[in-house]
């Protein structure tokens, strides 16, 4: 049984270890070091899915970027990382956390997502092409760099490009 809840600060030394897992890597564990102490961190957010109740085997990071428009800054959320530990993977583990998230995020209040990732994975949660909005990003990733709008229309008639914290090192 697979229950999704907000990290706590016992999870973290958990969570890099997912994410090294998952990535192979520090960056990822890095990311998340430096969003966690930085004003565009959302506890509400940052959710680990948890096997039987205790063991932590996926986690999931939302925090604030910026759309900058002609006329104001737009805050919105980027999607990343999310990771899964290996063994679990395809199990729909990563499913449930980007389902869970996007409903505590419409919750909250946000009005929009942005992710970098797969493109043929993330149109199944709802997300299209950013250029399809209007929405650029600081890179050429093509179809791959995607928006999601968690309230109808939140995106019309807006144009900008989206602006990521330091600690995405863009």
């Amino acid at each position: 049984m697979i229950e999704v809840r907000e990290e706590k600060l016992q999870d973290h030394e958990e969570i890099s270890t997912i994410l090294q897992k998952a990535f192979g890597g520090e960056d990822e564990v890095t990311l998340v070091k430096e969003i966690r102490q930085s004003a565009r961190f959302v506890p509400e957010l940052s959710l680990v899915a948890l096997h039987n109740r205790r063991d932590p085997v996926g986690y999931i990071l939302f925090s604030e970027i910026t759309i900058s428009t002609e006329k104001e800054n737009l805050t919105s959320l980027a999607l990343a990382p999310v990771a899964i530990v290996p063994e679990l993977q395809g199990e729909g583990i990563g499913s449930m956390l980007i389902q869970d998230g996007l409903m505590r995020a419409t919750s909250l209040g946000y009005r929009h997502v942005v992710v970098l990732g797969h493109k043929e994975y993330y149109p199944r949660f709802g997300f299209v092409p950013a250029s399809e909005k209007n929405i650029s990003g600081p890179f050429d990733a093509g179809d791959a760099f995607m928006v999601k709008e968690l309230k109808k229309d939140a995106l019309k008639e807006i144009s900008g490009e989206v602006v990521y914290p330091k600690a995405f090192g863009v």
